[in-house]
């Protein structure tokens, strides 16, 4: 996923700085910086324009026609062009599938847990997931129709792609991760192609979205319009993107929990990033969407975390004086990984979210969430399942927070805590407790420029039902003072 993720990434500053550069002047306003629970941000800078004379001419929300043999190839392709490779580049023993394994895969005792690397199963999955996803996805079948079509080949690779038992732990990776990945891409692609409207920079968009979302672009270039002016279903699209990053230096200690005197410093960058279809939208799944990476050198990793959070379903409750509360079912993809532990894992919250605003300047935003985690991820000393799995999987409970104070459009405070608790189903018998928090102050001094503070606290402890196993409680604090560029701040 972190692939497809930094591609993503990539295309978002592309956006930002395109957009940035086309107004060149800045906005007081500081951003609705909520990334660890979806709260309906306002719009960091505004919608495309559309001229009235559009919208009396074509529809609000166009459809596009459906290609159902081209959908089916291109699904069909994704399957067969890495089982082809196994098979015959490769010689990969697993690949030499025959029907009798496939019938024998449809039993429901024949599932199990595979043994691949921590990075194959949650990383390479999801984004093999997200080509299921958009080859429906982008011949004009609706979100819930390219869903099944990512379980459909999920389930089919996992029975009929190799003669090993089908993995539990794919199908899950494999569908839920390339649902979500594959809904942003399609989303982000659609916002870069509609930058082209009025003819400018086509050919770069175009290359940009070609990144994000190559079967996309596969289709528009059969269509004969890769390169030329977008069409309706890209015109009326009003979705906004802002990004933030930050960039400078990090202090933390992974051994004896003490990251002020015995700590080691770093460089660190992080990047957010943010994608709205219009202020308070909850009606349809990935209207409001937030993705956040961080990066830093350390003993042993690079990419410290990535963070996605996606609104699926949504609901007013109440407005009163000062505030409005709303009611959010979100999906998370939450991926950990630093000198004192890794952890991966996908989560379904429901959250309450309350926004108070005092004379427009001042605003707080709160969210509380707890939920389910289907399938987590994390680190076990005394296993080694097969070749090379050195972790177990399990399920349990998630349970989130988020705070947002800003003051005067210049000053900004942050607080947000992710918390799990979660029951091996595969590996050594235990149990897991997460938690993961960070207090940040943002002070805007310059334009879009900002000084960034911000202190945090990553633990997982490991609880093992043999006593010949001893727990363990693996502790990561850190400090952080950055520079923050923000393209809507």
């Amino acid at each position: 996923m972190r692939t497809g993720l930094l591609l993503l990434f990539l295309a978002v500053l592309h956006l930002s700085f395109t957009r940035a550069a086309a107004e060149g002047h800045s906005v007081d306003s500081l951003p609705a910086s909520a990334i660890d629970s979806v709260v309906f941000p306002r719009p960091l800078w505004k919608p495309i324009d559309l001229k009235i004379q559009d919208l009396l001419i074509r529809p609000l929300d166009p459809k596009r026609p459906k290609h159902f043999w081209r959908a089916g190839t291109e699904w069909f392709l994704t399957q067969a062009f890495p089982a082809t490779f196994n098979r015959f580049i490769t010689k990969d023993p697993y690949s030499y599938i025959t029907f009798k394994n496939f019938i024998q895969h449809q039993r429901l005792s024949a599932w199990d847990w595979d043994d691949n690397q921590f990075t194959t199963n949650q990383i390479d999955h999801p984004y093999h997931g997200q080509l299921y996803f958009n080859a429906f996805r982008s011949n004009g079948y609706n979100f819930y129709q390219s869903s099944i079509a990512t379980f459909a080949g999920s389930y089919i690779w996992e029975t009929a792609g190799e003669t090993q038992h089908p993995a539990i732990n794919d199908l899950v990776n494999t569908t839920f991760g390339g649902i979500i990945l594959g809904e942003m891409t399609h989303r982000v692609s659609r916002n870069i192609l509609a930058r082209s409207r009025h003819g400018h920079n086509v050919v770069g968009n175009e290359i940009v979205a070609l990144l994000v979302n190559p079967v996309n672009s596969l289709n528009r270039l059969l269509d004969g319009k890769w390169g030329k002016r977008v069409d309706d279903y890209y015109l009326v699209d009003s979705s906004v993107i802002s990004a933030e990053i930050d960039a400078g230096f990090r202090r933390f200690d992974a051994k004896e929990g003490d990251f002020l005197s015995k700590g080691k410093d770093s460089f660190y960058t992080r990047l957010r990033f943010k994608y709205s279809n219009g202020e308070h939208n909850y009606k349809r799944p990935f209207d409001q969407f937030s993705v956040n990476l961080e990066v830093g050198s350390g003993d042993s990793t690079f990419i410290n975390a990535v963070n996605v959070h996606a609104l699926l379903y949504g609901a007013k409750f109440f407005k009163t004086r000062k505030g409005d509360h709303f009611g959010t079912l979100n999906a998370h993809y939450d991926f950990y990984n630093n000198d004192a532990f890794f952890y991966g894992a996908q989560s379904l919250n429901y959250n309450w979210l309350s926004e108070f605003t005092y004379k427009k300047n001042n605003k707080l935003n709160l969210s509380l969430g707890v939920g389910a985690v289907l399938l987590a991820a994390v680190p076990d000393p005394y296993l080694l399942y097969g070749a090379s799995r050195n972790y177990n999987y399990g399920s349990g409970a998630s349970y989130r927070f988020k705070g947002e104070l800003s003051l005067l459009n210049r000053l900004l405070f942050t607080t947000d805590y992710n918390g799990g608790v979660f029951y091996t189903i595969s590996g050594t018998p235990s149990y897991y407790i997460l938690h993961a928090g960070t207090v940040e102050g943002s002070l805007r001094v310059f334009k879009r420029w900002s000084i960034n503070l911000r202190s945090g606290y990553f633990a997982l402890q490991g609880e093992f039902r043999d006593e010949k196993y001893p727990d363990f409680y693996r502790e990561f604090p850190f400090g952080s003072v950055s520079i923050g560029y923000n393209i809507r701040f």
